[in-house]
């Protein structure tokens, strides 16, 4: 059978998964954490559900809330996307996919566009 390809998440989502995780685990409220990393509860819940790409800065402040280590969070990210196995499509094979021939026009054909 063959093995089949799940979409590749986006990254910011599998970090926020995690830090959920481990927000969780510890039974902490995000306003805790949030506080502790000097953050807002609105900009770490929108990290969590992976809608903000947090910066470098921002990660290390809330593993520090969460008293977890960066590399021990970049690990965790990474065993979750192992399981991720999705396409990669080449540059060559998208142009060659693309190479159509132009529709051919009879005189007197109009052709309009609309933007």
């Amino acid at each position: 059978m063959a093995d089949i390809a799940r979409p590749r998440p986006l990254l910011r989502t599998v970090v926020g998964e995690v830090l959920r995780r481990h927000r969780q685990e510890q039974g902490r409220t995000l306003a805790e954490v949030a506080k502790e990393a000097c953050v807002s509860v609105q900009y770490l819940s929108e990290v969590e559900r992976g809608r903000k790409e947090p910066s470098s800065e921002i990660l290390a402040a809330v593993c520090d809330s969460l008293g977890i280590e960066l590399s021990d969070l970049l690990a965790e990210v990474r065993a979750d996307l192992v399981g991720y196995r999705a396409p990669v499509l080449r540059l060559a094979t998208a142009q060659l996919q693309r190479q159509v021939s132009p529709p051919l026009h009879r005189s007197g054909d109009v052709l309009m566009m609309a933007a």
